[in-house]
């Protein structure tokens, strides 16, 4: 019934996306099969069929990111059953959700790798919840969504499920180059887009040594205008990127691949816009007063060393990483702060919050991955990280002029330093007891210290001092699994998994608690995957229960300063489903959805929540759906027509309780996209967001520090109508 509602769905034209269950097309000329192809995927560190893994896991494949022109992961959101992307003003200030495990807490609840190498840190102080990896999506093979908790084979933060990234890697067969170039128009923008890039695969040595270069550079015009200084378009925002990488295969058994990568963000303003405190619009729909520029900044630096050396009884695996990410924010707290000025003696005035933060992270897993065998296969590995993490917060105090205020500015000067190592081993099993069924164990334990100082330099709000903490903790993560194959195209399996998120020493504030535990879940999970119909038409259905306990949440104090406390349980349970058809070997189409109901099992006192209260920011519903054709004209011409909708379910900024919690309304867009090739040219058009919906997709409160009462909103509204035109030269 199920799938007969699916491609009731996708008939319909809403059809599912194209790279839910792994479906991607290799090139526009490519001959058409009549199947659905199979995509190879790495998210269990074993190279496979993504319809084998026993787990729920979606592929978002190059020709998909290229047909509907993602530039960033909130143009993701929607696309995948039970993840929700939030957009904090421009790429880089982004979080993600899955299986309505919200990021609450300072630290990320969803692991984040490039290739085999973690992003991101693990501790609470490089504040990684809310700067989730965000590459300018160009020489990505794919980005792999593991959903459910990977604590075993991915460690610390991967609770909610794990984001991958995979690189295209160097060919050592053939030479390619790949030059392109294209424009934009946002609704509403003054200027235009446009984007530029350039990919090049040599052979050095023909069958041994290879490199792939690329670079990229995105420019989004802004929309967004501040009344206060008569500034239009704020929110310019350009990425760049750059890719390097050798692969070295000096014979058969051993090869060596070198990657090196750089990216930045740079946003001059964000695109928040300003609601009153009823949450109606004071200066327009795109409209905002500030009196300090939030620019936003972003670098990563990237460099991975991975060897693969095959002993015939195993594959031996060393992955070596290093990355330094430099975060810098502003932001405008002058209505946070400035109404306390007169306390000391000055009139109300301009406050702005600058954050810089620096992370470093080194990185060493080792593991040897047995060869596929008719009974028994295994893993074990090590793991080692150290971070470094230099977090520098600002808080301005000026008059409405921009002239320091004696006795008042600066309001705090901090730093936190600190740093975090973990050391784990990890190891599972599958033993097959027959062609039909198997079953799988898997075990990590870690250990990890952190150390922090809490450096107040200057400032009213908070004592001179410096005040040190520490932490260690040992954690167990496990894994039990099944298959049972009724032929070799359905699948039946059952899982369970647990996962966590380090916790670590907290802010030396008055009233606030020392350190924060760990929090843990367990994830039951059963699904079924199947081909139906000659192989013309797929189905993956998964239903999971989550118990979450101990769980991190960020509480404030009355002055606004930010901490982490625990608070009891949680508990979230839904449905996901995707579904692909192929009508003819040129038009595919399929539908996806996910049902979450997640929700307090305790009262969470610091968010002023009672049990039953769903989880903020978590939509009970989401549904996207795609179509794609493909056709030939004669004389060497190809085209392609495809449509894509995604939507989110209403949600709320906060549990229901919290008397701050304001609604998010459910929001669609729909995609359209066509491209013409031939030879080695392509022509493509997009549009996103074709009926131009401007719904709010992030909300958060300003709160008056004298006061403790709401002063206004900010908002973030799905980006204008998109319109594009690209051009794309291979050789």
């Amino acid at each position: 019934m199920t799938l007969a509602i699916g491609l009731t769905l996708a008939a319909s034209a809403a059809a599912a996306q194209d790279a839910a269950d792994g479906v991607a097309r290799d090139a526009p000329d490519t001959a058409p099969s009549a199947t659905l192809e199979a995509v190879t995927v790495t998210a269990q560190k074993r190279t496979e069929n993504a319809r084998k893994v026993p787990s729920s896991i979606s592929v978002v494949g190059e020709q998909q990111l290229e047909n509907q022109h993602v530039t960033q992961l909130s143009d993701l959101n929607g696309y995948l059953p039970a993840m929700t992307i939030s957009n904090g003003g421009s790429p880089g200030q982004t979080s993600v959700s899955l299986r309505g495990i919200p990021t609450i807490g300072a630290g990320a609840v969803v692991g984040t790798y490039l290739d085999d190498t973690p992003l991101g840190s693990s501790s609470n102080f490089a504040r990684s919840s809310r700067f989730v990896l965000d590459l300018l999506p160009y020489d990505i093979q794919r980005v792999e969504v593991l959903r459910g908790p990977q604590g075993t084979l991915y460690g610390a933060g991967a609770m909610g499920g794990l984001l991958k990234y995979v690189l295209k890697d160097p060919d050592l067969h053939g030479f390619e180059g790949r030059v392109g170039a294209g424009l934009a128009n946002v609704a509403g923008a003054g200027d235009l887009g446009w984007s530029a890039r350039a990919g090049l695969n040599a052979p050095l040595i023909e069958g041994r040594l290879a490199l792939r270069a690329s670079f990229a550079n995105e420019f989004t015009p802004g929309w967004n205008d501040n009344l206060a200084s008569g500034r239009k378009d704020i929110n310019d925002t350009r990425q760049r990127s750059g890719h390097l990488s050798l692969l070295w295969q000096p014979n058969d058994e051993l090869s060596l691949k070198l990657t090196g990568l750089h990216q930045t963000v740079d946003s001059d303003d964000n695109s928040l816009s300003t609601l009153d405190a009823a949450r109606r619009p004071v200066f327009g729909r795109d409209g905002t007063d500030k009196r300090v520029a939030e620019a936003f900044e972003k670098k990563i630096d990237f460099f991975a060393a991975t060897l693969d050396w095959n002993l015939h009884w195993a594959d031996f695996v060393s992955a070596t990483g290093y990355s330094k990410t430099q975060t810098h924010q502003a932001s405008d707290e002058s209505p946070i702060y400035g109404p306390i000025f007169p306390l000391f003696g000055a009139a109300p005035g301009l406050s702005e919050f600058s954050l810089a933060l620096e992370l470093e992270k080194w990185t060493q897993e080792l593991r040897l991955v047995s060869k596929p065998d008719d009974r028994f296969e295994w893993m074990i590995g090590g793991f080692y990280t150290r971070e470094t993490s230099a977090n520098r917060q600002v808080v301005g105090a000026t008059t409405l002029a921009g002239a320091p205020i004696p006795g008042v500015t600066p309001l705090a000067i901090a730093e936190i330093p600190s740093d975090y190592t973990e050391r784990a081993l990890f190891a599972n099993a599958t033993y097959k007891f027959s062609e039909r069924f198997d079953v799988t164990a898997g075990l990590r334990h870690a250990r990890n210290r952190q150390n922090f100082e809490q450096i107040v330099s200057d400032g009213i709000l908070l004592p001179l001092a410096t005040s040190p903490g520490r932490s260690s903790e040992n954690v167990t993560t496990y894994l039990l699994g099944s298959r049972w194959h009724f032929d070799r195209d359905s699948m039946l399996y059952a899982r369970i998994a647990s996962g966590y998120r380090p916790g670590g020493p907290n802010f030396a504030v008055p009233g606030v608690p020392p350190s924060v535990d760990s929090d843990r879940l367990v994830n039951y999970e059963i699904g079924w995957k199947s081909l139906f119909f000659d192989q013309r038409a797929s189905i993956d259905l998964a239903a999971f229960l989550i118990d979450w306990k101990d769980i991190q949440l960020s509480a404030a104090t009355r002055d606004g300063i930010s901490y982490a406390a625990n608070g009891g349980k949680a508990r979230s349970r839904g449905v996901e489903f995707t579904s692909m058809f192929k009508l003819t070997p040129d038009l595919r189409v399929g539908v996806n959805g996910s049902f979450t109901d997640a929700y307090l099992v305790d009262a969470a006192p610091s968010l002023r929540g009672l049990p039953g209260d769903a989880l903020p920011g978590i939509p009970r519903w989401t549904f996207a759906a795609t179509a794609d054709y493909y056709f030939e004209w004669s004389a060497g011409y190809n085209g392609h027509l495809g449509a894509s909708y995604q939507w989110l379910g209403k949600r709320k900024t906060n549990v229901d309780s919290n008397p701050d919690a304001a609604p998010l309304p459910a929001s669609g867009q729909l995609n359209l996209n066509a491209d013409v090739s031939r030879n080695a040219w392509t022509v493509r058009a997009y549009v996103r967001n074709l009926t131009g919906a401007r719904d709010i997709s992030a909300l958060a409160p300003v709160k008056s520090a004298a006061t403790g009462d709401i002063v206004e909103w900010r908002a973030n509204r799905v980006q204008p109508r998109t319109v594009g035109l690209e051009f794309d030269l291979r050789f």
